[in-house]
């Protein structure tokens, strides 16, 4: 076992620092790990019996952690979505699969199984995606959300049956059923009694001792003692592990809980995915290479179509419908559990068994790079008749809007914009992605619509051309990236005002037409320098000079900063931060009697700041002469102030 985990992480280490620089998902370096690594290829990996059993407490965690974004209101709000939607889709993907099944040689009854078992999608896959896209609550996502909490109850289910179908059960199907549910009713209201009780006092005490340790123990037990006590009623462990999140989702201490179980999930979930590549058989995809291609396609294709047209049944919008297909159409990893012990009693013979589970893997494997192309094929595949409607509805009602301020991204930032035009009496129309934000300030404010504000034909309809300026507060700086060049492209003239959390993206965003970019992080810099230079006796006037003058230099004054030991080197994008580190200059250091024209540290990617002699700061000229004592301040990433301080010491790089 130690063994297998050395590997397991040194080899995951390297592909996803390879998966990263190609753009591609951690989740399918985890899953290539192990279908390179198992019994069935290289086989540098070994089955061992705790396993399982570990990989799946990522899942558990998984699960605990999407809880406790789910309140007991919102989840009562999505009762339809799980028992409607969910009961629907099950049905509906189960007989026609099943149908197929029997045709290639299963008994009726195994079909049905094996048909019910495809006709459930990967949990961990699409829980995860949707929270790293942050669409948990799109519509799309709490359609996904609600199906997935049902098809767990239909796992234990079926996992049931199996002995009931193989002839080596003495309990009936009928019987069946409602003892699942009444365990799962039983666990719902032994949880609910513990989160108003027992826990909030648990956490008060563990806060009050100020231990972080203590807290991340806390949180522990809790995640694992509730898989436990499902395990013991027979239940899933994720679906208990979400239910108990999800009671502690109107806690006090939901957000420091989340922070200390992130790095066990993220780690345990790699562990997960690894196992599910391990139990494919390599040698199949040489030997029925288009037999599995076409069991692939044909899974996606019939189970995205079908949840497609039971969410525009059930009168959701084009968009979502094909959006809830795409994200529900793979097998999931139940499947595997549900076919290997269908295979042990004999149910389902080894090769079918192996295509199926190969398929399954194909599925999983592309629905990470599915998910993230979702919005242009849901746009092709529904060619937009809703998008357009809505074009439509929200031009009608922009019609009359003249010299107007559109905000794109109606946040906490956009709406703190909209209270001071509002003040001023300047009209203005937001634009935001998320429908329960959007529902929420329609009740209040009628200028407020749904909507991407990355399609052109959404900026036009909020009347781009009329308006007088642009607010793009977006959180994402992708999306406010692509927000900019398609206004840009609508119109060349009109005013651009662009919020980000840092200056990661501002030079893109200048190239790509903002008139202004203010990164939060260094705006409160300023202002914190403004107000104690003030408090220090500088007249206001010269404060403020300096200010502007910062702000027209683009920030550069506060580009970059000195790293302590445990600051992260990486921005939210995973690009290099820019940081700063000073160079003192030894008697035998290369630079000493050189000028900085020699040195060309411009060309190592590094800027040089300042350079001190004495205590002075020095003019920067390339035919400055450094010497033995000088302090030479540099800017750029880790990895380009490495090579610029091995030219500067020892005249390497």
């Amino acid at each position: 076992m130690f063994v297998n985990l050395l590997i397991i992480l040194a080899a995951s280490l390297l592909v996803i620092a390879l998966f990263r620089h190609l753009k591609l998902p951690p989740l399918l370096a985890y899953m290539s790990v192990g279908l390179a690594l198992g019994p069935g290829s290289l086989g540098w990996l070994q089955q061992h019996e705790d396993m399982p059993l570990l990989a799946e407490f990522g899942v558990v965690f998984l699960l605990f952690s999407l809880g406790l974004e789910f309140s007991l209101p919102r989840m009562l709000a999505l009762r339809r979505v799980v028992f409607g939607l969910g009961s629907l889709q099950v049905l509906a993907c189960t007989l026609p699969l099943a149908g197929l099944l029997h045709l290639a040689g299963l008994a009726l009854p195994a079909a049905l199984l094996v048909g019910g078992g495809l006709a459930l999608s990967s949990t961990a896959i699409v829980t995860k995606e949707l929270s790293s896209m942050g669409e948990v609550f799109s519509d799309h996502g709490q359609n996904a959300i609600g199906v997935l909490l049902f098809q767990d109850l239909v796992a234990v289910l079926l996992l049931t049956m199996i002995p009931v179908v193989a002839g080596g059960s003495e309990q009936a199907w009928y019987w069946a059923l409602p003892i699942t549910l009444g365990k799962a009713a039983l666990l719902f209201g032994g949880l609910l009694v513990a989160s108003r009780w027992l826990l909030p006092r648990l956490f008060h005490e563990v806060a009050q001792a100020n231990a972080a340790e203590l807290f991340v123990l806390l949180a522990l037990v809790i995640v694992l003692l509730t898989a436990w006590l499902t395990h013991l009623l027979g239940l899933s462990m994720a679906l208990g592990a979400f239910l108990a999140g999800m009671l502690l989702g109107e806690s006090h201490y939901r957000h420091q809980i989340e922070a200390d179980i992130r790095p066990f999930r993220d780690v345990l979930l790699g562990l997960f995915f690894v196992s599910v590549g391990m139990l494919i058989d390599v040698g199949l995809f040489a030997s029925h290479g288009l037999v599995i291609l076409g069991m692939t396609v044909l899974l996606l294709a019939l189970k995205g179509a079908l949840v497609t047209l039971l969410v525009r049944l059930r009168g959701g919008s084009n968009e979502s419908a094909w959006r809830s297909g795409l994200a529900l159409a793979q097998g999931g990893e139940f499947c595997f559990a549900l076919v290997a012990q269908a295979q042990q009693a004999r149910l389902v013979d080894g090769e079918l068994g192996g295509l199926i589970l190969a398929a399954t893997f194909c599925s999983m494997a592309v629905t990470p790079l599915l998910l993230r192309a979702a919005p242009q094929l849901a746009a092709r595949l529904g060619r937009q008749p809703d998008a357009e409607a809505r074009a439509e509805d929200i031009a009608g009602a922009c019609a009359e809007h003249e010299g107007h301020v559109l905000i794109c991204g109606f946040g906490r930032v956009g709406q703190s914009i909209g209270r001071f035009l509002r003040r001023e009496g300047i009209p203005f129309v937001a634009l935001d992605n998320d429908p329960i934000r959007v529902q929420e300030a329609a009740a209040g404010e009628h200028h407020v619509h749904f909507g991407d504000a990355r399609r052109g034909e959404l900026l036009e309809a909020l009347g781009l051309s009329r308006a007088r300026l642009l607010v793009v507060a977006a959180d994402n700086p992708q999306h406010a990236l692509a927000t900019v060049k398609a206004a840009r492209a609508l119109s060349a003239e009109l005013p651009i005002l662009v919020r980000t959390r840092d200056d990661s993206f501002l030079a893109s965003l200048l190239e790509a037409g903002a008139s202004e970019v203010v990164p939060e992080v260094l705006e409160s810099s300023l202002m914190l320098a403004s107000h104690a230079l003030v408090m220090l006796g500088l007249p206001e006037r010269r404060v403020q000079a300096h200010m502007d003058e910062v702000r027209r230099d683009r920030y550069h004054l506060l580009h970059g900063f000195y790293h302590g030991a445990s600051a992260n080197l990486l921005d939210q994008q995973g690009r290099p931060r820019v940081l700063l580190h000073a160079v003192n200059l030894s008697q035998d250091a290369y630079a000493c009697g050189r000028s900085l024209a020699e040195l060309k540290l411009s060309g190592l990617g590094v800027e040089l700041q300042g350079v001190r002699r004495e205590g002075d700061e020095l003019e920067l000229s390339g035919n400055l002469p450094l010497r033995e004592g000088d302090a030479l301040l540099l800017a750029g990433p880790l990895e380009c102030i490495e090579r610029a301080e091995a030219r500067l010491l020892a005249g390497t790089q």
